[in-house]
């Protein structure tokens, strides 16, 4: 089925909004801003004796304020949605994240999407941020938000996390209505929470196509139990993968931090493909990555551990035009809305020059095998 396409804009330094024009032209349905105050890559392997681009840029956690950025983007766009990749519900309270959303609503015109997450150890165990019952915070929070924009005037609230008394967001939404949410989501209780209350779901992670199809089932269901059009519902994807030539690839997998891509990866999604995952049983993928912890000696066993053919078996790969392919799965498991991470660019600054070419002949044969225009 035809699929749209969505981009990402690097929230990292040195910052680069040059290329907007050409992403604000019709041929991408949103652009992503993620928001990030740690990276995925340790500082124990960010040195020139693992790669080369240690050398373009002194660390990797250069992270820029996402909302602040998505001001500068919808003052510099006029066409394309812009959203955030995601916001959690952490390290900002709901209150907050509803006048921000509201605020960047107006500045683009009504096309400010909010995503939303229940966050990730690596943005909040090293600030002291409370890492426990996140989920539970974040169906408060989001009900919160809902709360704040559907009422007028005074607003008292007591719950578990969040108490407001006599509080006010008096400032009008958009004329095109509330910003939508969009809700980066993957165990029960976060697809149940898409269903009851998300108008989008952009999930990250390493579930094949036919588990996207049943959590989007489970979507589905939560929503008609809550009187909801689950058709309502906008079903997207982030597709993590690697583009390159059969030799190509095998040179890209021996590269640190390509090995390292595994931490992104659960061990459940590892042994549906009959793989064990070298952090144990119980790895949960991105939500466990903590930088801090992963020491050099560490990684450097886990690279002796890691199997490519783990990776890939998880992974979509090989060259553009078999990447598109494996990716339209997803629009057959139900997706509108897919974007696409091409990791081979970790590899370093050679590839990291090319990423940018692959990703677009990678897009260009999707759009093609699913009958989509750009």
């Amino acid at each position: 089925m035809p699929l749209e396409l969505a981009a990402f804009i690097r929230t990292t330094l040195p910052l680069d909004l040059s290329g907007l024009p050409a992403l604000d032209g019709g041929r991408y349905h949103s652009l992503w801003m993620p928001d990030h105050l740690v990276s995925f890559w340790p500082d124990s392997i960010w040195t020139p004796e693992f790669t080369d681009l240690a050398h373009a840029s002194p660390s990797p956690h250069r992270h820029l304020d996402a909302l602040t950025l998505a001001g500068a983007v919808a003052a510099r766009t006029t066409r394309t949605r812009l959203a955030t990749s995601v916001l959690d519900t952490v390290r900002r309270h709901p209150v907050m994240l509803a006048q921000s959303a509201l605020t960047l609503s107006h500045l683009s015109d009504g096309r400010f999407i909010l995503g939303l997450g229940a966050g990730e150890r690596e943005n909040l165990a090293p600030y002291g941020f409370d890492d426990h019952r996140t989920v539970s915070r974040f169906a408060e929070a989001l009900r919160l938000i809902r709360l704040l924009w559907d009422t007028d005037g005074p607003t008292d609230f007591t719950g578990q996390f969040f108490t407001l008394e006599h509080a006010r967001l008096d400032a009008e939404l958009h004329h095109t209505g509330p910003p939508p949410i969009w809700l980066g989501a993957n165990g029960p209780r976060m697809l149940r929470l898409v269903g009851e209350l998300g108008d989008g779901w952009w999930p990250t992670g390493s579930a094949g196509p036919q588990t996207y199809a049943v959590q989007l089932a489970h979507i589905r269901e939560a929503a008609e139990r809550a009187g909801r059009d689950p058709q309502a519902i906008t079903p997207a994807k982030m597709v993590v993968c690697l583009v390159g030539e059969p030799d190509e690839l095998s040179e890209i997998l021996r590269r640190p931090l390509v090995k390292s891509l595994v931490l992104q990866l659960t061990a459940d999604a590892l042994a549906a493909t009959g793989h064990r995952h070298p952090m144990g049983e119980h790895w949960r993928g991105i939500q466990d990555i903590d930088p801090r912890v992963l020491t050099r000696d560490r990684l450097v066993r886990l690279f002796e551990e890691v199997d490519p053919d783990a990776i890939l078996s998880v992974v979509p790969h090989g060259t553009p035009k078999q990447v598109a392919r494996q990716i339209a799965e997803f629009g057959e498991a139900g997706a509108r809305v897919v974007s696409v991470l091409d990791y081979s660019g970790r590899a370093g600054q050679g590839y990291a020059a090319e990423s940018a070419r692959k990703v677009r002949e990678v897009e260009d044969a999707l759009l093609q095998i699913t009958g989509s225009t750009s």
